[in-house]
């Protein structure tokens, strides 16, 4: 069986890296280059420690779309090139697995028939740890049940989106089987501005940024007389791997756009 060969767009980064050595380690995987504006023209093994083969490094997407042959592009960039990597790498026949969140509806039906005309997969995952899928599954389990729901997201300080991806997912998986309400007194008013954190259809979304956090979130559903809470904490960026490895696996088989994990998980 020939090996999924695979890119990888952002290796400098903590989830990066982490990709790089996953990529490296797994025997059915090939790493063929890498995705990096500030190191054109270099090897892999020259900006990662660790790194023995001689992996090219392009600074746009389109010469490394061009110059390779490239089964999977795994994409751990930012929201805002995210969503043109994506875009161009269906356009090239390239399947890409993409960690970036932000993408807007319209984004993902526009990439999601171009994918269904090119009839390759797409994977886009606000989360890649398997527990934080798993979270979220159970959250919209237990919200047909209990449907006052507030949820609090933790995060590493340099985190460019609030609230996280992985939060908004949860919400949207809640609303498709919660009748829509709103929480709280009916007269409630904020003393502070933000205090009750976002809302999404009457789901209350706090964000919270520190150093020394790197991705954690609770579910918390209140019934009568009851809590129930949901918590899922990632120490460290190799919780995720589990998840991409999954990813690059699973999009051979696919001609379509799944945006996130869940409906990849019975």
């Amino acid at each position: 069986m020939s090996k999924i060969k695979v890119a990888i767009a952002g290796p400098r980064g903590r989830m990066g890296q982490e990709a790089v050595k996953m990529v490296l380690e797994t025997d059915q995987f090939e790493l063929v280059g890498a995705l990096d504006h500030r190191h054109d023209g270099k090897l892999l093994q020259d900006i990662l420690p660790g790194v023995k083969d001689e992996i090219p490094i392009y600074g746009d997407i389109k010469s490394l779309l061009s110059s390779l042959t490239i089964d999977v592009l795994v994409d751990l960039t930012t929201p805002d090139v995210g969503y043109l990597h994506t875009k161009e790498a269906i356009m090239h026949g390239v399947r890409p697995v993409v960690g970036t969140t932000g993408f807007t509806q319209d984004q993902l039906s526009e990439l999601r028939e171009l994918a269904e005309e090119k009839g390759i997969g797409v994977i886009i995952a606000p989360n890649f740890a398997i527990g934080a899928i798993l979270m979220m599954k159970f959250a919209q389990m237990a919200s047909k049940y209990l449907p006052d729901v507030e949820i609090i997201e933790m995060h590493h300080d340099q985190k460019l989106d609030a609230p996280s991806g992985t939060a908004i997912k949860t919400a949207e998986m809640i609303q498709q089987v919660r009748e829509s309400k709103q929480q709280g007194h009916p007269d409630e008013k904020e003393i502070v501005t933000g205090a009750r954190g976002g809302d999404l259809d009457g789901i209350h979304i706090h964000s919270v940024r520190l150093k020394g956090l790197v991705a954690h979130q609770q579910v918390m559903l209140g019934g009568e007389g009851q809590l129930l809470t949901l918590k899922h904490d990632s120490f460290n960026r190799a919780s995720f791997m589990s998840g991409v490895k999954m990813c690059v696996e699973t999009i051979m088989n696919l001609d379509t756009l799944v945006y996130g994990l869940e409906n990849l998980i019975d």
